[in-house]
């Protein structure tokens, strides 16, 4: 083989590489060195000296896990965990099953106006979090909220939502009424890609549409579902947007409401990046953990059933 032949072999092998360079070199930039760097600091902490005055008085130190024993016996960061549980487990199921009841409407061969109704019904996803907390909190208002005024003229008790209980229910409806479009598409994208033939054989073998909805629809875009149970969770795990935007307009919700609002208040309002750091890294590997121990259990499951 001659040199010139060489190079082009060289250069044919080399291509693929080459155009991995440009996202290599974002994803170090933006990805893997401000984790790496987030690590770093949630193993230092600030040591100060005397009155914390004067040059040298406050200096950078190793603090080995401290900053991660302080996160782990935080009460403010448990109870917010908690909360986040609870919020969770109201959002989850409820957009789900919303999503894919409207999925298999719309993949019904009655169903009219299905295009204006995906739109519909995908719109809200296209709205950006905050300005939904916004529109919906100034709903919850009672001196400015229309569901009140209707409330009021009707002589109906007037709940507040923004307050105890309530205040969980109204932090899932944002999340479910913006989440539930996304989904949606997601499961009717995957309803679309079933063979028509199927459906045919269930209709000659007698099946009604409520059967074919439940024994072929249901399991055959079962990996869909899969899919978004695993977006929501990790969506719900960093949960901050809501509360934060509904804070002004309620002493309900608290500067440490969520994980995430604990850690933006310690960088931010305390100042104490190195302990902030640390609890963001707790957060990304308990994300980590729950999404691997579940996507490991749906493979294990889809095995399971592709054996049988």
């Amino acid at each position: 083989m001659t040199s010139t032949a060489r190079r082009k072999s060289y250069g044919v092998k080399g291509a693929p590489y080459g155009f991995l360079i440009p996202a290599s070199i974002l994803f170090v930039l933006f990805f893997a060195l401000p984790i790496g760097y987030a690590i770093w600091l949630s193993f230092r902490k600030v040591q100060v000296s005397g009155l914390g005055l004067g040059a040298g008085a406050r200096k950078e130190v190793w603090a080995g896990l401290e900053n991660y024993t302080d996160a782990l016996t935080d009460s403010e960061l448990l109870d917010g965990a908690l909360r986040v549980l609870g919020y969770g487990c109201i959002v989850v199921p409820v957009m789900l099953g919303l999503a894919l009841l409207f999925a298999l409407m719309l993949d019904s061969e009655k169903v009219r106006l299905a295009p204006f109704t995906r739109l519909a019904i995908f719109l809200p996803y296209a709205i950006p979090g905050v300005v939904a907390a916004l529109l919906w909190g100034f709903l919850y208002l009672p001196d400015v909220s229309p569901f009140y005024f209707v409330l009021d003229k009707l002589g109906l008790p007037q709940p507040d939502l923004l307050d105890g209980g309530p205040l969980f229910l109204a932090l899932s409806n944002i999340a479910v009424w913006g989440g539930t479009g996304f989904n949606m598409i997601v499961i009717y994208t995957s309803l679309q890609s079933i063979p028509g033939e199927v459906y045919e054989a269930a209709k000659l073998d007698g099946a009604t549409p409520l059967q074919i909805a439940l024994k072929i629809k249901i399991p055959m875009v079962a990996p869909s579902l899969v899919l978004t149970f695993f977006f929501s969770i990790i969506a719900t795990l960093q949960v901050f947007s809501e509360p934060t935007t509904l804070k002004p307009l309620t002493n309900s919700v608290s500067t440490t409401w969520s994980p995430l609002m604990k850690v933006y208040q310690d960088a931010f309002g305390k100042g104490d990046i190195h302990a902030a750091a640390a609890q963001a890294t707790i957060i990304a590997l308990v994300t980590l953990l729950l999404s691997f121990g579940f996507l490991r259990a749906a493979n294990r499951r889809n095995k399971q059933e592709a054996t049988r």
